[in-house]
């Protein structure tokens, strides 16, 4: 639905376009993508044209061929920006292997999409006439509608059956998916250009360049390691610079589940109804894939369940905790944790020819760069983020798919706003079914409260930390009336969104004629001490061992780090090695 919304809108602009004879007034991200539109969809036109007549085709040939260049071209400019506006060097750049490989893989599932609808027609047609029948979305929104309907009257058996007519399609692989992506990368690169602002001469040219460049990456050192020499994907600084507005204009068509994912039964079965989903991520490695396939499914049967119970939760926006994330942001940020919008000024060349001025001049302008590019790529993944919440924020309720990495351990599927993200993520995220608290819950509320709170606090007996919050009541209950323009207790908390949800959560039972009975859909942070010593104390029934990592009962919560640095072992800086530790 994303990709071909967005087909359609391109279209519509451009015979706006044609009509008025001027271009219409958009957001700059948005007038990129329409200025590349028209040249990437001819280019790969030409190219599924040219694939067509030959007799020996290229081994992308054939995939090339199973959409319309339209939304090709929709999926090639999105998921490039996507990739670029995540890259973490914040320099507007990526791996090409990484890059082609992401965009095969988006054809691949968008083909699969459509292969789906097909199927759900009552008439057998051809796939051209498919294709370029408007009769497929209106196919589509019956079906989504009809979905749509039964989740609301909580009958998702009737709503898994509807989805799940899996066709078993011939999965492409990674090499024909990196093979198709590398020249659709090639014809974007031929097509995509920007334009220097208006700072020229009336006799001169525009100033057109290509938008992206491909880029060889020499070797280099970085945090102690070697990085070898490799081929990136570089955007041009004109495009660099709208990646901050970009997030509300880039299509992210894999959002959360509206129905239950399917459950886990093989290595590449379950997950997503219809999406390719593998049940472990091996990032390519042969190895890892043969391994995971190879053992007997009743040896996976536990792990499939512990899979499935995550994936079967269902989740929320938390709207109140949303709204006041996106007041602050609309104000700038740069409080709440919120990355600040603006950069840090540049230091100014002293008025000096000393070398050694200079030398620390340039120094700390290297170093502000350096530091306004973090800032640059740190809004970008906040715009990410709440992109996606705004997306969800009117559903009932959504799932997170899971699969596992090669340790073992369970993560969403979803990319961007999930509840193992950051404080922000955390915050504006909440369980779609809610349960009274009871007497217990409440107990757990305010501890919870506590913890996020931080500041020390969180080291407190839990007596202690029911005291804390009992004498800053006051504080709570002004963070959740008046969150933005009161007092904002919540905001120096070590996790302020998340103690802000609890503070709303907490008011508002505190606030009930039934404190216990008050609903609540808040999820209470629980996690293990040093994980790895409560397994080596327990094989070792080992008691010291077992108090010092909260295996046994105690008056404050134990902490194993802080033990071992004041007994002066050498182990006392940065994240310690548990192994060591031990």
């Amino acid at each position: 639905e994303a990709w071909a919304r967005a087909a359609e809108e391109y279209r519509q602009l451009e015979r706006e376009m044609l009509d008025r004879h001027l271009a219409p007034q958009l957001p700059y991200v948005k007038s990129l993508f329409l200025g590349w539109f028209e040249p990437l969809r001819d280019a790969v036109a030409r190219d599924q044209d040219v694939q067509r007549r030959k007799r020996v085709k290229h081994v992308y040939a054939k995939y090339l061929l199973l959409l319309p260049a339209e939304k090709v071209a929709v999926i090639v400019m999105h998921k490039m920006m996507g990739l670029l506006m995540s890259s973490k060097d914040g320099c507007g750049s990526v791996r090409v292997v990484q890059a082609a490989h992401s965009i095969g893989e988006a054809v691949e599932r968008e083909y699969k999409v459509q292969a789906f609808f097909q199927k759900t027609r009552r008439k057998t047609r051809s796939k051209t006439e498919s294709e370029n029948d408007p009769g497929l979305d209106k196919e589509q929104a019956k079906c989504r509608k009809l979905v749509k309907s039964l989740v609301r009257r909580r009958k998702l058996t009737e709503a898994q059956k509807l989805v799940q007519q899996e066709i078993e399609l011939e999965e492409w692989g990674t090499e024909a998916q990196v093979k198709l992506g590398t020249r659709l990368i090639e014809l974007l690169l031929d097509s995509a250009f920007v334009q220097s602002p208006a700072d020229q001469t009336p006799d001169s040219s525009p100033d057109f360049r290509p938008a992206f460049k491909h880029v060889l990456r020499k070797p280099i050192v970085e945090n102690g390691r070697l990085k070898k020499k490799h081929f990136v994907i570089e955007c041009d600084p004109l495009v660099h610079e709208g990646f901050e507005s970009t997030a509300r204009h880039v299509e992210i068509p894999y959002l959360p589940m509206l129905v239950p994912p399917t459950k886990w039964k093989g290595y590449d079965k379950g997950g997503h109804l219809f999406l390719p989903s593998y049940v472990m991520r091996t990032h390519g490695v042969k190895d890892q894939k043969e391994a995971i396939k190879s053992v007997p499914r009743k040896q996976l049967r536990k792990v499939f369940e512990a899979l499935d119970i995550l994936g079967g939760t269902k989740w929320r926006v938390n709207r109140r905790v949303h709204d006041v994330v996106e007041t602050i942001w609309s104000r700038g940020g740069g409080i709440a944790g919120l990355v600040d919008k603006g950069n840090i000024p540049l230091p100014e060349q002293p008025e000096t020819e000393d070398p050694d001025e200079i030398q620390k001049w340039k120094w700390s302008v290297k170093k502000t760069k350096k530091a306004n590019r973090e800032l640059h790529a740190e809004r970008c993944d906040t715009e990410l983020k709440l992109s996606v919440a705004r997306k969800m924020r009117e559903e009932d309720g959504f799932y997170y798919p899971h699969n596992l990495d090669f340790r073992g351990r369970a993560y969403p599927m979803h990319p961007h706003l999930s509840h193992l993200g950051s404080d922000l993520c955390r915050g504006v995220l909440e369980y779609a079914e809610g349960r009274p608290l009871g007497k217990s819950g409440l107990r757990w509320l305010k501890i919870h409260l506590a913890n996020k709170y931080g500041g020390g606090i969180e080291k407190l007996s839990h007596e202690s930390k029911l005291t804390f919050v009992e004498d800053h009541l006051p504080d709570i209950f002004d963070s959740a009336a008046n969150p933005v323009d009161g007092n904002c207790w919540w905001i120096n908390a070590e996790d302020p969104f998340q103690c802000l949800a609890a503070c709303m959560d907490l008011s508002n039972a505190l606030e009930s004629s039934s404190p216990h009975g008050a609903v609540s859909h808040l999820p209470i942070h629980q996690d293990g001490s040093c994980n790895g010593l409560q397994h080596y104390a327990a094989l070792g029934r080992d008691y010291m061992g077992a108090a010092a990592v909260n295996l046994v009962p105690g008056e404050k919560p134990a902490d194993i780090y802080s033990e071992i640095a004041a007994r002066g072992t050498g182990c006392c800086t940065g994240r310690l090695n548990e192994r060591s530790c031990y």
